[in-house]
């Protein structure tokens, strides 16, 4: 069977126009779909739906536009929830900060410190100089850190290792900077005072948390080592301090979310006018 040239013209022509029309509805059922999801507070799934008509339904230019429209409303509608959420997990932080504080000292030199530090009251930071051992606080903003202190003894050390009498052990980085390791001499003994915070301190506070009923023992690490068993308050200062930092950490961390949200917010509302 023979076809004229004017029927094949007008059966690909069918074809396109079948195949345009399929894509169409592909691209209504998508947009439809993410609709469904953005009523039901589905965000993620939303986006999805919005993204998939561009990759699949490239000519589909007016349910395209109509997914940027929507994917606009999503925005925010999903920074408006989190703004929510961070609220109500700030609220509840704040609380069990209000409750944790009883615990601690606040202490800040306003002469130089911008910030304050918090020391823990079951291990006073002023009279702990006077003993081997560590000592914690935690900055204003959340920061934690340890001090060894070691007196009566010159081995120069910069690191420290805890153990575990099971074998159980966490390990300080090396700290050399001026102003965290740091060596003096009174009339009657030499005091040598490591601080580590961030990288420096390596998990150390974590691990006497979580083994803070057991036996601990710390070792100065120098040019020789010399090993100090922790006390019961030393250990739950440094308890006590880890879970400062770590609420106080959250409160910040929470705080950013919640203005990232607002100042997108900001920034779609002034797309719109």
């Amino acid at each position: 069977m023979r076809f004229s040239v004017y029927t094949i013209i007008l059966l690909l022509f069918s074809l396109f126009a079948f195949s345009c029309s399929g894509k169409e509805r592909g691209a209504k059922e998508y947009l439809s779909e993410a609709l469904t999801a953005y009523n039901e507070g589905n965000y993620s799934l939303s986006k999805l739906k919005i993204d998939s008509i561009k990759v699949l339904f490239s000519t589909s230019f007016d349910e395209i536009n109509a997914g940027f429209s929507l994917m606009q409303d999503v925005r925010m509608a999903e920074n408006k929830r989190n703004i929510l959420f961070c609220d109500s997990m700030l609220r509840e932080n704040y609380i069990q900060l209000n409750e944790m504080l009883t615990k601690f000292e606040f202490v800040r030199d306003i002469r130089y410190q911008e910030f304050g530090e918090y020391y823990p009251k079951v291990y006073p930071h002023q009279s702990s100089i006077s003993r081997n051992g560590l000592r914690s606080g935690v900055r204003e903003k959340g920061i934690l850190f340890i001090e060894s202190i070691l007196s009566g003894a010159t081995v120069k050390h910069n690191k420290i290792k805890v153990t575990t009498g099971e074998g159980n052990f966490a390990e300080s980085l090396s700290v050399t900077s001026n102003g965290l390791n740091y060596r003096f001499n009174t009339l009657n003994k030499s005091y040598e005072i490591v601080r580590y915070s961030g990288n420096d301190e390596n998990g150390v506070a974590q691990f006497i948390h979580t083994f803070q009923d057991d036996p601990v023992t710390v070792h100065f690490i120098g040019s020789r080592t010399i090993t100090v068993v922790l006390t019961d308050a030393a250990k739950k200062g440094i308890a006590h301090s880890y879970e400062l930092s770590s609420l106080l950490l959250n409160i910040e961390q929470l705080k950013f979310e919640k203005e990232k949200s607002e100042a997108l917010i900001r920034y779609l509302e002034s797309r719109e006018k």
